[in-house]
């Protein structure tokens, strides 16, 4: 039986198995966007601090001590698959009712190079063991992380989590966040690379994302930053939220004399996601927010 977790439970798993990536010296170009592993001098100067994210204007500081590499823990390489014998590339027609565009590996490919991770993204494959097999094995000598999402409603959860199970130890549970579905997680293949499966709904499988696998990457990167910023903001409608499960409500956020955010409709409809700028953070123990409320939104601008 899956267990079943709060979703801090679940981010607290997630880190214990993501760790720092070994430094590497880079070129200054390829540096960008990387996070500094070591302290940096200009003689007894210090000029840039471990830990922080190399930008354009640390780039630029570099060169003009005369350094054309930094220290740096380099981007995580994370593959992205997609699994469902259901799902078409987009392009190509749709073959009958029961098929579906492939959406998540497109959108969660992008999710991870937003978070500063190197994103592989694999075609969606087959519902068959033995080719999801060869497949995930094939990813394993180039990917420090794994993220898999099955076809809706999660009907290729079993076999995904079979065969993740007959190359290494996973664990699977269900965290109590409205919406959700099943998750695995776990150590694969013979250098222990971590993976984790995610809902194959796209809102879904995105919000996930945002809370499971991009601190992942951020703890990776050895960034000091792992979660997005949360801001206070005054509620301009109604919220109603189901008891026992933390909600995580796509919004619009705005500044008018204050923060303000509005709750979007269609709260399963891609159009809502990719329209929102925030997501309303409802704790389990509350059921319903009012009009001129304070309260709790993670931002999503994708600014790192």
């Amino acid at each position: 039986m899956d267990q079943v977790v709060s979703v801090d439970e679940l981010i607290d798993q997630l880190l214990e198995i993501s760790h720092p990536l070994a430094p590497l010296d880079l070129p200054l170009l390829d540096a960008h966007g990387a996070t500094l592993a070591e302290d940096v001098y200009a003689g007894a100067r210090l000029v840039l601090r471990k830990g922080s994210k190399i930008r354009s204007t640390q780039i630029g500081l570099a060169a003009s001590i005369g350094l054309n590499h930094l220290p740096t823990l380099p981007h995580p390489r994370v593959v992205v698959l997609s699994a469902g014998d259901d799902l078409v590339e987009p392009g190509q027609l749709l073959g009958d009712s029961e098929d579906e565009y492939e959406t998540n590996s497109w959108m969660l490919t992008t999710a991870v190079k937003e978070a500063g991770a190197t994103g592989f993204r694999v075609h969606m494959i087959p519902e068959n063991h033995e080719q999801l097999l060869e497949v995930i094995e094939d990813q394993l000598v180039r990917a420090d992380l794994i993220v898999i999402s099955g076809e809706s409603h999660d009907e290729s959860f079993e076999l995904i989590t079979d065969v993740l199970r007959q190359i290494g130890e996973v664990k699977t549970v269900v965290p109590r966040m409205s919406d959700s579905g099943r998750h695995a997680f776990g150590l694969i293949g013979p250098d222990k690379i971590p993976v984790i499966t995610l809902p194959g709904d796209p809102v879904v499988a995105y919000i996930a994302a945002e809370l499971f696998v991009r601190p992942m990457i951020r703890t990776m990167l050895g960034s000091t930053n792992i979660y997005r910023s949360v801001v206070k903001a005054k509620l301009t409608n109604d919220l109603v939220s189901k008891a026992g499960e933390r909600a995580f409500v796509r919004a619009k956020l705005a500044n008018e004399n204050g923060a303000i955010v509005t709750v979007l409709p269609d709260q399963n409809d891609l159009t809502t996601l990719s329209d929102s700028s925030g997501l309303i953070l409802v704790p389990e123990d509350v059921v319903e927010y009012k009009a001129g409320e304070l309260v709790k939104v993670l931002i999503m601008e994708r600014n790192g």
